[in-house]
């Protein structure tokens, strides 16, 4: 019998699109460019707290964000449209650096060499705590972190793949990451059995895992799993043991 987590009712109005949100609230996120080695680009979004200017001694967490299928492309402003950057978009509070890269359209997947890469170049450059570094993403970019924590699992403090496709080979490679995952009971993109497999794969190898499972709730379970303050005290929580850096990064 398969071993579930909480199940919860799925609540679909609690984060407004973000195409429909006043400017003010969608230019709480900076669009940068950082280029990664000699050829690559990365355009993603930049969240900074309220108070990130107020000090240069203060290291903030940070949450590199992943996005779906659909915000592929060359104008950052699609990444806004889901996911975390549509919740911060309202929470000009929010205690994180949060950095959304945009994935060039040619691009399928996240390659977590180049994801490596890009986080590493961007914590270079800002006041960031390197053990409070946090990863999720949604769809593909749920994909994405389970793959990418699974190269590097020593960068992150702690991850929440949202509805997203699992390889259960990587679970081995992801036990000493603390995981929560999240899924909609009812979505027909991603079947809410491959976060259940992937969980199952964890818990018998001892891994701290949660798993919530929405209720009726289909491919946007984004948006309760996003606005579940839960999430962000959970992350708090956890603290790698050791800093993030290249040289700390592989397993």
């Amino acid at each position: 019998m398969k071993r579930l987590g909480v199940i919860l009712l799925c609540v679909t109005s609690a984060v407004a699109s973000a195409a429909g949100l006043p400017r003010m609230f969608t230019d709480l996120q900076q669009k940068r460019a950082i280029r990664i080695g000699r050829e690559t680009v990365v355009r993603y979004l930049l969240f900074l707290p309220a108070a990130y200017s107020q000090s240069d001694e203060r290291q903030w967490p940070l949450i590199l964000y992943l996005h779906g299928s659909t915000e592929k492309g060359e104008d950052v402003d699609m990444v806004r449209r889901n996911g975390l950057p549509a919740y911060v978009a309202q929470q000009p509070q929010f205690p994180f650096v949060v950095v959304s890269p945009q994935l060039p359209p040619q691009r399928d997947h996240w390659d977590p060499d180049q994801v490596e890469a890009f986080l590493v170049s961007v914590v270079a450059r800002l006041h960031v705590d390197r053990g409070r570094i946090y990863m999720t993403g949604w769809s593909l970019g749920a994909t994405g972190t389970w793959d990418t924590a699974s190269r590097f699992p020593r960068m992150f403090a702690a991850i929440a793949p949202v509805a997203g496709d699992t390889d259960t080979r990587e679970a081995a490679l992801l036990k000493g990451v603390p995981i929560w995952v999240f899924h909609g009971a009812e979505d027909a993109n991603v079947p809410a059995s491959q976060s259940i497999s992937m969980v199952d794969a964890l818990r018998d190898r001892g891994a701290d895992v949660r798993f919530t499972l929405y209720k009726d709730c289909r491919h946007d379970s984004w948006i309760p799993a996003y606005s579940d303050s839960a999430l962000y005290q959970w992350f708090l929580g956890h603290r790698a043991a050791r800093a993030a850096g290249r040289g700390a990064a592989r397993s």
